[in-house]
């Protein structure tokens, strides 16, 4: 399977969003990936449902949607309703995880669970095979343009090794500082799915940067 590569929105031109949304939509990313914060979770504001709930109607990709919020299950109806394909909430968010996954399933999406950096892979030990993608942040959640956190790579061999042995379909997304010298990394580490931001949407032809990381 070669690399799906998801491009962070939250990077992008707000005051040209239908020009960086055209871009996406002709080009070779194979989703869009949705990052809406709080300002309590992490220490930032992104966007919210008013936006995301008009992207169906302008995108061509699957939606990703990341939840960097408190309580993220009291919006699983709105995310359902941008007709996003993936919803991702933070294990640390989540005291009743396995609710919360079993709620998004059964809204007709596929359930992702994302680790900050400093939670070890192992906490998902009892829920993995009941998810369809891990999120592993590579950068503290919250602001784009970061530098990645070189641990992340033996982070995401070990949960590599926990889906091999488990004989999982999981998929393993990573986020944080991806371009090609580290997304090569982490491909080669196991990981499937590419969120990049600021690679992306700061390149001189953006849809060559995503060219260049679906070939990774």
């Amino acid at each position: 399977m070669s690399t799906i590569v998801a491009p962070s929105l939250f990077a992008a031109d707000f005051l040209n969003l239908e020009r960086d949304i055209d871009m996406l939509n002709r080009s070779e990313a194979d989703w869009i990936h949705l990052d809406v914060m709080d300002g309590v979770f992490v220490p930032n504001l992104s966007f919210g449902f008013a936006l995301t709930g008009l992207l169906r109607k302008v995108t061509q990709k699957p939606l990703d949607t990341h939840l960097m919020i408190v309580q993220p299950e009291k919006f699983i109806d709105e995310v359902a309703a941008t007709g996003s394909t993936f919803m991702n909430v933070h294990y640390e968010a989540c005291p009743h995880l396995h609710r919360v996954v079993q709620q998004i399933r059964q809204k007709g999406m596929k359930p992702a669970v994302t680790l900050n950096p400093h939670t070890p892979v192992c906490v998902l030990e009892e829920i993995l095979p009941e998810l369809d993608m891990v999120l592993l942040m590579s950068v503290n959640p919250g602001f784009g343009g970061q530098q990645f956190i070189e641990s992340s790579l033996e982070k995401v061999a070990r949960l590599k090794e926990m889906i091999v042995r488990r004989d999982l379909s999981t998929l393993i997304e990573v986020d944080g500082g991806v371009n090609l010298e580290t997304g090569k990394k982490l491909v080669e580490a196991g990981a499937n799915v590419l969120v990049a931001g600021s690679y992306v949407f700061n390149a001189d032809d953006p849809l060559r940067a995503i060219q260049a990381l679906k070939a990774l």
